[in-house]
């Protein structure tokens, strides 16, 4: 059948399955914008405020669903302001297919109106980049696009199509999209390898990462812990992927880790890395970390291998494959002494806060007691972000979507309205901080737009929280361009985009504005008002070891 480059862009986001795409219409992507428009029974458009906005959803979307999100903008300006959700996206290995329209091909080069080179630009920041400039090899390339950006491990691509592609003709013929292969390339020796440091191993840990919710081996890993007899902890990316409220799970490990995390790994004489990339964030200082340890590291990707931390054993492959095997020949394992250690360290310190006015943690609580831990909880970056991760109990996967990598702000509000279309069935709640809020606010309107049922907390301090923390800790109290006191009415603001709005000053007042919120079944927000020196702990001073974990009770015994 014969079709336009623009209807064939539609007809292969059927192809694949694709129900939702997030964007924002212009000149050069026009004509598939009016595909667009004749299908809008089978596909739905959500028009967001800012393409940011759109790159943040589709994200969202992905990361809530396990599917490609897909986010649409026009060429110039509007391709580049899809950058940050982009490298956001890159950073955490999101599936996400972004597709730009730019100008007619005799036009390409002379800096005509609305022209960037996109896919030079994304280059660092995509798996893979195209510019079309045939419409006969359209249809296979954005098929292409799809099948890189969900294989192996996973990340953004970027399809670029000059506008005359989208407005020419050729023979299209429907094809099914291919199977994704994750199995990855190892071998029966890497697998007998593992085996023996796991069996000679007395105090074992298990670290995880974002790998072990893409590959989809929340049981897997469950399942391994309990044969391996160990403590668990986990990065912002591998929230959920166990159980939260199990009693070897000790929280996140890193410069806001617990200090059951830090110490145990610090301690421990097996490191089972599973789907992570030793961020600079986990690990410290290199040289000083997990010491004790060999280190066994399980990861689709093999350019993580060695990178960070130099790993005694490896497997590259897909987690979920590979922890079947593991389990399949693994002993039941017995560590009483070490894991009674651990639970020691988990009663010695645990994670704890003034109880005496309102605070996030409080906050974080209340909301996690009346969702039961069941809400898909957004953030965006920051102190909030931290207090999110650490005190709402995470007991299942795709339930905690934060820039992790990247540290974006401005994330959450745009994940937060593509988890909730992805998931219409959930409670979806964003985490914001008073400066990430404003940054995209205005997707309020896109939320109140749609009357997509979202709940914005806002954690106002009125100042940058977590560069506060840091120039109260490290730079004498200067605190240079991070306070926020002005006149801005963040609930007024959000009742002109259309969205209700509840104003929260004390304690007493947290449960019934969450009840209220989720009672009201349209976007809110909920703006609290927490003092300006609240501080994350615990905490380890950047590029020290993460043995040199403190926290408040530290600080003020010194």
């Amino acid at each position: 059948m014969v079709r336009t480059g623009a209807e064939i862009v539609i007809e292969c986001l059927k192809e694949q399955g694709v129900d939702v795409v997030f964007g924002y219409p212009g000149g050069s992507i026009l004509n598939v914008y009016d595909a667009l428009y004749k299908h809008s029974d089978e596909i739905f458009h959500v028009l967001t405020s800012h393409e940011q906005g759109a790159a943040h959803a589709a994200d969202g979307y992905a990361r809530a669903t396990g599917k490609v999100g897909v986010c649409m903008a026009t060429s110039g300006p509007g391709a580049t302001n899809l950058v940050t959700g982009i490298a956001t996206a890159y950073m955490d290995s999101v599936p996400m297919v972004a597709i730009t329209c730019n100008v007619t091909l005799p036009l390409l080069g002379k800096d005509s109106f609305q022209e960037v080179d996109i896919a030079g630009v994304t280059m660092p920041i995509t798996k893979h980049g195209y510019i079309v400039k045939d419409i006969n090899i359209l249809a296979d390339t954005l098929r292409k696009a799809f099948h890189i950006a969900k294989s192996g491990r996973p990340g953004p691509v970027l399809v670029d199509i000059t506008k005359d592609v989208t407005a020419a003709s050729c023979e299209y013929t429907p094809k099914k999209p291919e199977s994704v292969e994750r199995a990855g390339h190892y071998t029966q020796e890497d697998l007998d390898a593992a085996l023996e440091v796991i069996s000679k191993a007395k105090k074992p840990y298990i670290y995880l990462g974002g790998g072990a919710i893409l590959s989809g081996a929340s049981e897997e890993v469950r399942a391994f812990a309990k044969k391996l007899d160990s403590p668990v902890c986990d990065t912002l990316m591998g929230k959920g992927a166990y159980d939260g409220y199990d009693p070897l799970y000790t929280g996140m490990i890193g410069m806001h880790g617990t200090k059951t995390s830090n110490l145990g790994v610090s301690e421990c004489d097996l490191l089972v890395a599973l789907g992570a990339r030793f961020s600079d964030r986990v690990i410290g200082n290199a040289s000083l970390f997990a010491k004790n340890a060999k280190i066994l590291h399980i990861d689709i990707d093999a350019a993580e291998i060695n990178k960070n931390i130099h790993a005694d054993v490896s497997i590259v492959g897909d987690l979920k494959d590979i922890l079947t095997k593991l389990i399949a020949r693994m002993e039941q394992m017995h560590h009483p002494e070490w894991t009674a250690h651990i639970l020691e360290l988990k009663e010695k310190y645990p994670l704890k806060y003034d109880d005496s006015q309102l605070s996030c943690p409080y906050i974080i609580e209340e909301l996690d007691r009346i969702t039961k831990g069941n809400a898909i909880i957004t953030t965006d970056v920051g102190q909030h972000q931290m207090w999110a991760a650490q005190y709402y109990h995470y007991t299942k996967p795709r339930t905690f979507l934060s820039s992790g990598g990247l540290g974006t702000m401005g994330y959450g509000i745009g994940a937060c309205i593509g988890a909730k279309t992805g998931c219409p069935d959930k409670i979806c709640v964003n985490i914001g901080g008073d400066g990430c809020f404003r940054m995209n606010l205005i997707e309020l309107a896109t939320a109140s737009r749609y009357q997509i049922p979202i709940i914005q907390i806002i954690i106002n301090n009125h100042v940058l929280g977590m560069v506060r923390q840091w120039q109260t800790l490290f730079y004498g109290k200067r605190y240079s361009q991070t306070v926020l006191e002005d006149a801005v009415d963040y609930c007024k603001v959000a009742e002109g985009l259309g969205c209700a709005a509840i104003r929260v000053t004390a304690k007493e007042e947290v449960a019934p504005a969450i009840e209220k919120a989720i009672a009201l079944q349209k976007p809110v927000v909920i703006d609290c008002r927490i003092p300006e020196d609240d501080k994350v702990f615990p905490m380890v001073p950047a590029g020290a070891a993460i043995s040199e974990v403190f926290d408040g009770d530290d600080l003020a015994s010194k």
